[in-house]
């Protein structure tokens, strides 16, 4: 069954939504402190895309064929490349950033995709991460547990009570204090590669 994050327009109606409420604030600065040559890993419809300063050096990933055709409309001049997180297709230490939009929710493997990500970044390159995560009240994180199958079914893939931080961190980066905020289930931050 194809679920929300498989079929774009739906995908971006809802997405146009969560922005209206403050979500278009958190992708201004996703993208903002971005630097260097950029990975934009789960691209997407292409909702980052557009607000890259003119002459970034971005490439977009995207698994999904009809979800690339989608970005390409939206960022005509940016490199696009349909691809796995989990096997990205370059060779290590050549991005000097590497930006995720709620995309980790819905890697299968979130460990291997984030080594791969550790993997591309050059040394001192940086992860600049949106995510929706498992909520820290009790009872809503009840909730998100008892609702994860239907949820990733609804979705297409997404596991909303992960807790995205943690397996960053146990991917061998360090999230920086400056930046990291927290609203609800959202979060945002900046990791670099421990050591």
């Amino acid at each position: 069954m194809r679920g929300v994050e498989q079929i774009p327009w739906l995908y971006d109606a809802c997405c146009a939504l969560c922005e209206r409420f403050g979500l278009a604030r958190w992708r201004r600065w996703l993208v903002g402190g971005a630097e260097g040559r950029i990975l934009d890993v789960g691209c997407g419809t292409g909702r980052n895309l557009p607000l890259y300063p003119s002459g970034a050096r971005v490439v977009g990933l995207e698994p999904s064929a009809e979800t690339l055709a989608r970005a390409r409309r939206r960022a005509p001049a940016t490199l696009l490349i349909q691809g796995d997180a989990q096997a990205l297709p370059f060779r290590g230490g050549v991005f000097d950033t590497v930006v995720s939009g709620l995309v980790f929710c819905s890697v299968p493997d979130p460990a291997r995709g984030l080594a791969e990500v550790r993997r591309v970044l050059k040394p001192g390159g940086a992860l600049r991460m949106l995510e929706h995560v498992r909520a820290t009240g009790r009872l809503k994180g009840r909730l998100q547990d008892r609702w994860q199958p239907a949820w990733t079914r609804l979705t297409g893939g997404c596991r909303w009570n992960r807790d995205t931080e943690a397996a960053v961190e146990r991917a061998g980066f360090v999230i920086e204090a400056e930046g990291r905020r927290a609203r609800g289930d959202l979060r945002r931050f900046v990791a670099r590669p421990r050591g």
